[in-house]
């Protein structure tokens, strides 16, 4: 972190912390994994990290603690527990009679750049579809020596989540990123004792995870999360007196899933205006509800305040389409654009698709930790690559042959077709082009041309889901029950209530509208509250990174927001508008944030895309960018 990003970051945290009130295994020498043992019980949590607990990987020089509590009041056992793993070399540690090891930080000791004091510290957030992460149960140094070898120091912590819902306690939001937070707080209230530098912290993850993580970064120490925070007793003060905050340095985000106050608005203008099937079928309802939020999103736009090289981004009509005109329009055009050129660039011909996608991330977070599906954390291994399967439809043209079939946000599974073997870039292009011209690739600069969205997105861009994407007219949708109440899904979208309420009466003239479509609906469900007193408005304010980074909301400049962010995506995924990435980096931007990687990448979909190189090569090389 250079000296200028560095001073304000912590400027920030020390300012902002205030506004929350007051409120601990067996040696081994496997290299593969071990049980858990010493796991302390709800009814003994303590704020306090035990030093004298450490297990230790001898084979691996790596000690480590799993299934420490990291808040005073749990509300979910199986759940608000850590596992910390440390180099060997950043502590000094003694056995004892029963194994364990009692350890000091050592301040002399080094790995690669880093010292116990300067050691950057990263949490996965394994939660694709917003599920919960489980803490890890046992060790297993091949999922963390990415880490670890770089010098890492590495928090495995657990999360609720929306498939962690139970009779005593509930994982909708906010509960997965109020336990991270808490989680954060921990390891600064036990600074002296757990070795890395507690101002370079790290958070990274796919899809849901990616979301949280975007979350994470932009709402440090926001007082939204107090009275969460305070309800399962996390740490708010050391031991003199001053403020822990949970701001981070840095979010590495791979397809987010977020934004979702506007997402159903952004998925139809983006996407949802070209499809004539299924629920965007002539005739439907839901057709005219389609075209009714793809207008909506323009003027959300247009109020967003959005910039690009100091110019407003507004969409405006045009003559054919919705709203597919504009500067805003020109910029999504030229992140798609760019997406194509940079993939032109990195491809060597004959290029040959690969026939296997996983849409999730390769490898896993330690042994027993994860939501589901499992393998969603990157652990070293090799980046799979290819594209994503919209559920709903075929392969678009010119993708990669094989694809995952996603779901409702969350991972996929394995899936795989024929090979197709492009020989020069001329043929690939064809191929994009076979149902229309939407292309045009100059052979002499080598670079290519997108003339249009609607080309782009009837070849590569198909939509996987239905109407109401997000928040379904049913309350069907993943995030229904993200925001919703235990098992029970909510209503969130406030456009959605206002768009069926303007037209009620004309939709109750089309096919298959139903009364329980109804903007009462959402008026009743708007009018819940949660265990905290708090309603689905405030909820989804928690979970929407623009609330806090854009002056369009009344949460901006409420908190503090991490000076480091990587984001990258698959262009061709179905699970979310491109609007999403692209108007999560330009907020950062007109933020203030300097350190913004952002990228999308062509010939992938929803997994953690990269243009070269696997996931977690490229996500601990940023990590040591941002602080060095």
């Amino acid at each position: 972190m250079n000296a200028f990003t560095r001073r304000n970051f912590l400027i920030g945290v020390g300012g902002a912390a205030a506004g929350i009130a007051a409120v601990g295994l067996v040696g081994c020498t496997a290299s593969t994994s071990s049980s858990a043992t010493g796991t302390a019980s709800a009814a003994t949590a303590t704020l306090s990290f035990d030093g004298a607990t450490w297990s230790y990987d001898e084979t691996n020089d790596v000690y480590y603690q799993l299934g420490r509590f990291y808040v005073a009041k749990p509300q979910a056992s199986d759940y608000e527990t850590l596992g910390v793993y440390v180099p060997g070399k950043y502590l000094t540690a003694t056995k004892n009679s029963d194994g364990t090891y009692s350890a000091t930080v050592n301040a002399s000791g080094s790995v690669g750049d880093y010292t116990a004091a300067t050691a950057p510290i990263v949490f996965p957030v394994n939660t694709p579809g917003y599920a919960a992460q489980k803490p890890p149960s046992s060790y297993s140094y091949d999922d963390v020596s990415a880490y670890l070898k770089e010098g890492f120091v590495y928090v495995a912590a657990g999360l609720r989540g929306k498939d962690s819902n139970t009779d005593s306690y509930s994982g909708n939001a906010p509960w997965g990123v109020t336990d991270l937070k808490a989680a954060v707080r921990y390891l600064r209230y036990n600074a002296d004792l757990i070795p890395g530098d507690k101002d370079a912290m790290f958070v990274f993850g796919h899809s849901g995870g990616g979301a949280q993580s975007a979350v994470m970064g932009s709402s440090g120490d926001s007082e939204l999360y107090t009275p969460y925070l305070e309800a399962i007793g996390a740490a708010t003060k050391d031991a003199s007196g001053a403020a822990l905050s949970d701001a981070i340095a840095g979010a590495m985000c791979w397809c987010p899933i977020t934004n979702l106050d506007w997402a159903n608005a952004a998925y139809e203008w983006n996407m949802g205006q070209f499809s004539t099937s299924g629920t965007r079928a002539a005739g439907t309802w839901t057709k005219a509800y389609s075209d009714d939020l793809s207008a909506a999103f323009a003027g959300y736009i247009n109020d967003l305040g959005l910039t690009a090289s100091g110019k407003k981004l507004v969409l405006a009509k045009s003559d054919q389409g919705s709203y597919l005109a504009g500067s805003y329009y020109e910029h999504v055009m030229s992140v798609i654009e760019t997406s194509l050129n940079n993939f032109l660039s990195d491809t060597t011909f004959p290029y040959t698709p690969s026939n296997s996608f996983m849409a999730g991330m390769g490898g896993g977070a330690p042994a027993g930790s994860g939501g589901a599906p499992s393998g969603d954390m990157p652990s070293g291994g090799a980046m799979p690559s290819g594209g994503a399967m919209p559920s709903g439809g075929a392969m678009p043209s010119g993708a990669p042959s094989g694809g995952a079939m996603p779901s409702g946000g969350a991972g996929g599974s394995e899936s795989s077709t024929e090979s197709v073997t492009y020989d020069t870039v001329d043929d690939y292009i064809d191929h994009l082009n076979s149902d229309s011209t939407w292309v045009v690739y100059d052979a002499a600069s080598h670079t290519a041309t997108v003339t249009g969205l609607a080309g782009f997105v009837t070849s590569q861009k198909n939509p996987s889901k239905g109407v109401g994407a997000f928040d379904a007219p049913d309350r069907s949708a993943t995030e229904n029950v993200v925001m919703g109440l235990n098992t029970a899904g909510l209503h969130f979208a406030q456009v959605s209530k206002d768009v069926i309420a303007a037209n009620e009466d004309a939709y109750a003239k089309l096919t298959d509208w139903s009364d329980d479509y109804a903007a009462s609906q959402y008026t009743s469900d708007f009018a819940k509250t949660d265990s905290v007193g708090k309603d689905v408005a405030y909820r989804t304010d928690m979970y929407n990174p623009l609330y806090y980074l854009s002056d369009h909301y009344d949460g901006s400049a409420s908190s503090t927001v991490a000076p480091h962010w990587r984001i990258r995506t698959g262009i061709m995924q179905g699970d979310t508008a491109n609007t999403t990435e692209i108007n999560l980096a330009l907020a950062l931007a007109a933020h203030g944030v300097d350190h913004v990687d952002f990228a999308t990448v062509w010939g992938m979909g929803h997994t953690m895309a990269e243009r070269t190189g696997d996931a977690s090569t490229n996500f601990i090389a940023w990590v040591k960018e941002a602080v060095a």
